[in-house]
């Protein structure tokens, strides 16, 4: 049978005019667990796992190596966590977003400039761990250049300090949501639970040390999204669709038999940004280090 993929939109921006649907084939046996992205049926799946790399290169909006600005300092985070919101696969450097294969787009909620995310029911997925998979039969057969994802959620731990604390000797954890608008009933942090019940914009973000916690707002547009294919196929504003291309090209016939699984690589290279007040490098959030940057830095998708 067959289902439409609609085409990617973001609240208060047209990204195309009108709407534009793909479809792909089905098996008839096949059924979908929302629950954790997952297709089944009785043939061969793509799976598609996170990996998340602190020493892959550091790269800016553009795909190009990205130095850390004057005044910033940066840390390399230890993952736990992340969620995806959508899935494309782009033939080539010119397939505009929507315009390539979309296996996957997250439930939201709302309309007009109050879509969102619905954080409730995204999966969360650590290292190594898949966080989709799909009957390969519903992908389209052809040849695949390019991978996009948009991350929609991400956790992790730090290290910090404080006035009368030895240098980087706190832990603390990071709830960060860099979709390009999530609606959040509630979500924990490391051990507390924070209650929200509303929308927040791109770059919202809880932090728990073993004290108290306490949240932030990113300013617009300062959160990192890298595609290296901006010049011909750019993403909206505010969005965070992650692009990376695969070497070599990933080709679907048809007529596989085994599953096969994509690596999406992800650099956290000094992917948690701050302004630095004294510019020791150590992130001190009560000596007026402020955050500014908690974006994805690159994304190589390698098939397995």
């Amino acid at each position: 049978m067959k289902y439409i993929k609609s085409v990617f939109t973001y609240s208060a921006l047209i990204f195309m005019a009108g709407t534009i649907f793909f479809s792909c084939s089905k098996d008839s046996q096949t059924t979908t667990n929302t629950s954790n992205n997952t297709t089944q049926q009785t043939g061969p799946m793509l799976v598609f796992v996170f990996k998340f790399d602190s020493t892959q290169a550091r790269l800016n909006n553009f795909g190009l190596p990205d130095v850390m600005p004057t005044g910033h300092s940066g840390l390399s985070p230890i993952f736990n966590t992340m969620s995806s919101h959508y899935i494309e696969l782009a033939p080539n450097a010119l397939t505009a977003l929507g315009s390539g294969d979309v296996l996957y787009r997250a439930p939201e909620v709302g309309s007009g400039p109050n879509l969102a995310i619905d954080f409730s029911k995204c999966t969360l997925a650590g290292q190594g761990q898949a966080f989709y998979s799909c009957p390969i039969s519903s992908v389209t057969p052809g040849t695949y250049q390019w991978l996009r994802v948009s991350i929609a959620y991400q956790n992790y731990n730090i290290k910090w300090s404080a006035p009368g604390f030895s240098l980087y000797d706190q832990p603390g954890t990071i709830a960060s949501f860099i979709g390009f608008n999530s609606y959040i009933t509630s979500y924990k942090i490391k051990d507390s639970t924070k209650i929200v019940n509303g929308n927040r914009a791109q770059g919202y973000w809880a932090f728990e040390d073993p004290f108290n916690v306490v949240t932030g707002q990113a300013p617009p547009g300062a959160t990192t999204v890298p595609n290296p294919i901006s010049s011909t196929s750019p993403i909206p504003a505010g969005s965070c669709v992650v692009t990376g291309q695969f070497s070599p090209s990933f080709t679907v016939t048809g007529s596989e038999t085994k599953n096969d699984t994509i690596v999406v690589s992800l650099s956290t290279n000094k992917s948690f940004e701050w302004k630095d007040a004294n510019m020791n490098g150590v992130y001190e959030p009560l000596n007026g280090d402020t955050v500014v940057n908690m974006g994805i830095r690159g994304l190589i998708p390698t098939v397995k």
